[in-house]
């Protein structure tokens, strides 16, 4: 058996042992239950990052091969959201590029799905007169989506947040968007625990408020929304909001606490799944979801729930640092060569949080490699100073 130096909780040593590698398959079809889209992380090219902190440099290849990793597991993309660390290193310039890339990539790949984040962050919040600006903001990135083929996801605005004036300001920004957008969109609700800067979106502090004002728009716009990824990390407030959803308008769960038993569903429905854990456990997440559509809900429980422990520790507060723990993973496994991000961004957490999610991905069964997994994590420790 395989086994490394991990630290625990106060900093001693562990000597930690290897579960065995996954046995989760590299490919699988696309399942026919639920539509799942994976938020995928952009690879960093640190041989370019002469600046890290402002000019993003990105390995292409690298970039694209992890996406197809992602077609291959039946799951569909949702490409330049924040996974891809939007508003967190990546600027819109550089997103404009892996959108345009991706779709083309999408193109030629047989079964290849994807949508694409379209928001304001070429726009400075604080640069933002009134709405106006919030939306010439808008259409230009959904210019840009649609040029190239692709659907949109229309991504929250931090410049929206900061001139809306109410409710009345949200309905008439996504209104003018969503009837000016040739196919069908997918709203993104993203909670002030991804990002701060958020706090009080659709106009109001109170979730009632803010989830009628949501419905209010879906029920104007029903015919061009396909649905609705909320990311609230409450799953009572995802449910309460899913039966009130319009036929036709569907739920994308963005709940990476609760997201196993909002997939599975209840005898009211269910959600379907737009997630960035979906990145680093897409293998178990196939596997789980062909238990699914086979009937096995206890299979699929069975795979799914020992991911959701990983997925909290992954994703908790400050949360919109959740995607180190994403590039780290993706690294352990050997998607890519290096654990560095744009922007430094892997420096947002210490080292026990990446023990502990080596432990957690160990015990879900997600390493394709236990040896280069350990032997990645062990340097990394010894840079940390704790082997």
């Amino acid at each position: 058996m395989v086994e490394i130096s991990l630290p625990r909780s106060d900093g001693s040593p562990e000597r930690y042992r290897m579960g065995a590698a996954t046995s989760y398959p590299r490919s699988a079809p696309i399942n026919g239950v639920r539509a799942v889209y994976a938020a995928a992380h952009v690879v960093a090219d640190p041989l370019k990052l002469n600046d890290p902190w402002r000019v993003p440099a990105i390995d292409w290849d690298a970039t694209l091969a992890f996406r197809h990793h992602l077609w291959r597991l039946g799951f569909k993309i949702a490409e330049a959201m924040d996974t891809s660390q939007r508003g967190m290193g990546l600027d819109w310039p550089t997103a404009a590029e892996l959108i345009a890339r991706a779709l083309a990539d999408a193109k030629v790949t047989p079964g290849a799905d994807l949508a694409c984040g379209a928001g304001t962050d070429q726009l400075a919040a604080h640069e933002a007169r009134g709405t106006e600006d919030v939306i010439r903001a808008y259409e230009e990135q959904c210019g840009h989506v649609e040029k190239h083929g692709g659907r949109i996801i229309l991504m929250a605005s931090r410049a929206l947040c900061r001139v809306s004036k109410g409710p009345e300001d949200y309905l008439a920004v996504y209104g003018r968007l969503i009837r000016q957008t040739r196919g069908k969109v997918i709203l993104h609700w993203l909670g002030e625990m991804f990002d701060p800067a958020l706090d009080g979106y659709w106009g109001s502090k109170s979730f009632r408020s803010s989830m009628e004002t949501v419905l209010t728009l879906i029920r104007e716009h029903a015919a061009k929304i396909d649905g609705i990824k909320i990311s609230l990390l409450d799953a009572q407030k995802e449910i309460e909001m899913r039966r009130l959803l319009p036929e036709g308008v569907v739920m994308y769960t963005g709940d990476d606490f609760n997201y196993a038993e909002l997939i599975a569903g209840d005898e009211k429905g269910y959600s379907h799944g737009l997630l960035g854990i979906f990145d680093p456990i897409a293998p178990a997440a196939a596997a789980a979801f062909a238990k699914l559509e086979a009937g096995d809900r206890k299979g699929f429980h069975a795979i799914l729930d020992p991911t959701v422990a990983l997925s909290r520790r992954l994703f908790e507060a400050p949360t919109q640092h959740y995607k180190c723990g994403v590039v780290f993973l993706s690294w352990l496994n050997g998607f890519q060569s290096h654990f560095r991000m744009v922007g430094g961004a892997e420096s947002a957490r210490g080292i026990l949080h990446y023990a502990d999610l080596f432990r957690l991905s160990d015990r879900a069964g997600l390493f394709y490699d236990p040896e280069l997994a350990v032997r990645r994590m062990t340097h990394l420790c010894a840079l940390n100073g704790t082997a």
